[in-house]
């Protein structure tokens, strides 16, 4: 399933979207965000995680030793569900150098609105990926 970032050598990014497990309460969310803020400043990763309509979109990046552990993490918590890994590989330049971990909702800005009036394509997966990352770059300004 992460194939593709076991080949990196340096920098790699990994970016998912998954579905909040039922249980999930705004409390948990929280944690999630606390315990990665801290773990991805032990790690040396960067990234942002965005949570909408029960649905988590994050861009996870630093170097490969780091984000396979975080990674491995992620797929195996059950407050995740229905993870897709829309995008992996090696990063030249970090997109949120200065994030441990930023956070959005749709409070913050509306990743569906955004789709919306972007024209982005959300049919090809390529493009998909390619307009997430778009959207959580644009709110990080």
């Amino acid at each position: 399933m992460i194939n593709e970032l076991r080949e990196v050598n340096g920098l790699g990014y990994f970016l998912y979207r998954s579905t909040a497990a039922q249980r999930l309460s705004g409390g948990d969310t929280q944690d999630i965000l606390r315990s990665a803020r801290h773990r991805n400043q032990a790690l040396g990763l960067t990234g942002c995680l965005h949570f909408e309509d029960g649905m988590f979109f994050q861009w996870l990046e630093g170097p490969k030793e780091g984000l396979i552990q975080v990674v491995e993490l992620i797929l195996d918590d059950d407050r995740h569900e229905d993870i897709t890994i829309l995008d992996q590989g090696a990063l030249d330049v970090r997109r949120f150098q200065d994030w441990r971990m930023r956070f959005s909702d749709k409070d913050r800005a509306s990743l569906m609105d955004w789709f919306a009036s972007s024209g982005k394509s959300t049919v090809r997966p390529k493009d998909y990926a390619g307009a997430v990352v778009a959207f959580l770059v644009s709110i990080a300004i």
